[in-house]
């Protein structure tokens, strides 16, 4: 009970961020093109750092490697298929409808928190210090996604009032996701390691599919370099990360 209270908590401060952030960029909107293009680029190096340093070596542990790769290849490819279902941020027809857009972004958006929430559920589940790992790398993460997804609502027509509400709406189902992953891998605990290489797919797709391509248009030699002092410092926070947890 102690580890779901701690789930629950702890997904209620991702959603938490959603809301903040976005309350944030309303009062400094004229500040949040230029710095939401940094934050992207800590979250592509916080989401490939908590993969690599975290996730896959703890699903090791329990894993063979022969047995790693493929589950990471399928998943990987899941979320993939999964993006292309729901148009997920994407509207690639042209004559598109405006407020069709903003609904698909809340439905994407929808199943990406959940996914979150039964991310940092495997994560805590099968270590505090990895949860919290965890748990920094999808609040960073966070906050360039809802800048992005709030900037698009408005763009769809919502009023500033009903994209704030709908935007924490959607936010809020990580707890869902928390709560259902705690349910499953309380009675099939031999998921565990499954699910953390399921998650280590879904950190690798997100900042591989959509962080590092955006970061990548920045031509200008000096903002460039900035942005990957950015991606490079996301690395070495979760790098800092697993020292502290080995001590």
């Amino acid at each position: 009970m102690k580890t779901l209270l701690t789930i629950i908590i702890s997904c209620f401060l991702i959603s938490l961020i959603a809301l903040l952030i976005i309350l944030i960029i309303i009062k400094v909107k004229k500040n949040t093109k230029q710095i939401s293009i940094y934050l992207v680029a800590l979250s592509a190096g916080t989401f490939l750092g908590g993969a690599f340093l975290h996730l896959l070596p703890e699903a090791a542990e329990k894993l063979e490697l022969d047995l790693i790769y493929p589950v990471l290849l399928i998943a990987f490819s899941c979320y993939y298929i999964l993006e292309k279902l729901i148009h997920w941020r994407h509207c690639h027809k042209k004559a598109c409808a405006v407020h069709a857009f903003g609904y698909m972004n809340l439905i994407g958006d929808s199943v990406h928190n959940f996914i979150d929430g039964l991310i940092i559920a495997s994560a805590f589940l099968t270590d505090v210090k990895l949860g919290i790992a965890t748990l920094i790398a999808v609040a960073l993460h966070e906050i360039p996604q809802e800048i992005g997804d709030f900037g698009v609502l408005i763009q769809a027509g919502f009023k500033t009032k009903k994209a704030l509400l709908v935007n924490y709406l959607v936010a809020i189902t990580v707890i869902f996701g928390g709560v259902v992953g705690f349910l499953l891998i309380n009675q099939l605990t031999a998921i565990k390691p499954y699910l953390l290489v399921i998650a280590a797919g879904g950190f690798m797709y997100i900042a591989m599919s959509d962080l590092i391509p955006e970061i990548r248009q920045k031509q200008k030699l000096k903002q460039s370099t900035l942005i990957f002092s950015y991606f490079v410092a996301g690395m070495g926070l979760m790098y800092l990360v697993k020292i502290i947890h080995l001590h």
